[in-house]
Formats: C-alpha cells, structure tokens, sequence
C-alpha cells in the first residue's frame, strides 16, 4: 500500500506541472481569444480565426523576454553576489558550474571521445574524453589530460595520459557518454 502511495504521489510530482503549465495556457488561449475577436468584431466588424493562438504565441514571447531580461538577469547578479562573497562556497559552486556546463552547456568539453590504453601487458583499454590538450602548465609535452567518467555515477578521474596511447574515436560523444555511464546498457545509436 505504502508502495502505491508512493507511485501516485510521484505521477502527481511527474504531471502536477504539465498539467499547470497546460491549464494557464488554456485559460490564457481562451481569454486573449476571446478578447482580440471581440476586439475586432466591434471595431472592424469582422473576425480572423487563429488570431487567439497568434496573440498567445505572441503574449507568450513577450512573457519569456520580460522573465529574461527583468526578472532573470537580476536574479542572477544577486546569486553570483553571494555565491562570490563566501570563499568555499565559491569553489565548490564554479566546480559544479564548469562540470555542467562540460556537459550540457555552450562550451561543451566532453567533445573529443578516445579510446586509452591503460595496461601494454593486458592490453586493456578505457573509453575516456581529452579535455585539455595544452599542459604546459604542467611542463608535459607529449600528453594530453583524459577524463574518464564511472559508471552509474556522474563522477570520474582525470589522468595525464601520454598521446602515443590514446586512440581517437569517431562516435557522437553524448552516446559515447551515455553509453559509459550506462556501463555500456545503453548500446550505440548511430546518429545519421
């Protein structure tokens, strides 16, 4: 029974926001709809069908660009203020922040999947991605620094990894990721 509730609260947690999302946005179809083609009815006399939906899109953008760019951006300074005011939460946020967007952000980092020789003797070998080819800060010349992810978890380790040992992959490297994290249950898809 306890298993049960537990299901239904989490079709709730699951739907409750896309059900709410979908209700504003009838309720605001509905009434913008209805106020443009009153609107026109009464001063042109006439009515557009479709107009609602084009005023909604519209009303829509507009809400999306004010959240932005009134709501958002200040919102954002004043997080960064305090993120930047207390040292250890600082580094430990901008370590988070760099790792995310690694993964899912502009910049992506985890673009360049290799295959590594770890063992000459066994010959066995590790998925990994470069993610610096430049260290010099380190005063290596011929070595490049290879994350390897772990499995079920979204942690890893990074190695210094000479180049002659690292074989270069022609996989998309969200499946490639994917695919690690997996422990390898996802399986390839060759995307065309």
């Amino acid at each position: 029974m306890k298993k049960l509730a537990n299901y239904l609260l989490q079709g709730l947690l699951y739907l409750a926001p896309l059900g709410i999302t979908a209700y504003i946005i009838y309720t605001t179809f509905t009434f913008v709809d209805g106020l443009s083609q009153k609107l026109l009815a009464k001063f042109f006399d006439f009515q557009i069908p479709g107009l609602g939906l084009l005023s909604l899109l519209i009303f829509l953008i507009f809400i999306g660009f004010l959240g932005r760019t009134i709501i958002a951006q200040p919102l954002k300074k004043i997080f960064h203020k305090i993120i930047d005011s207390v040292p250890l939460l600082n580094f430990i946020y901008s370590a988070f922040n760099d790792l995310f967007t690694a993964f899912i952000g502009k910049e992506k980092k985890f673009n360049k999947p290799v295959l590594v020789k770890v063992n000459q003797i066994s010959d066995l070998e590790k998925l990994g991605f470069i993610t610096e080819e430049n260290l010099s800060v380190l005063k290596e010349k011929d070595k490049v620094a290879v994350y390897f992810p772990h499995s079920y978890n979204f942690s890893g380790e990074l190695f210094i990894v000479p180049k002659s040992q690292i074989r270069h992959l022609d996989i998309n490297s969200s499946e490639m990721m994917k695919f690690i994290v997996s422990a390898g249950l996802t399986g390839w898809h060759k995307n065309n």
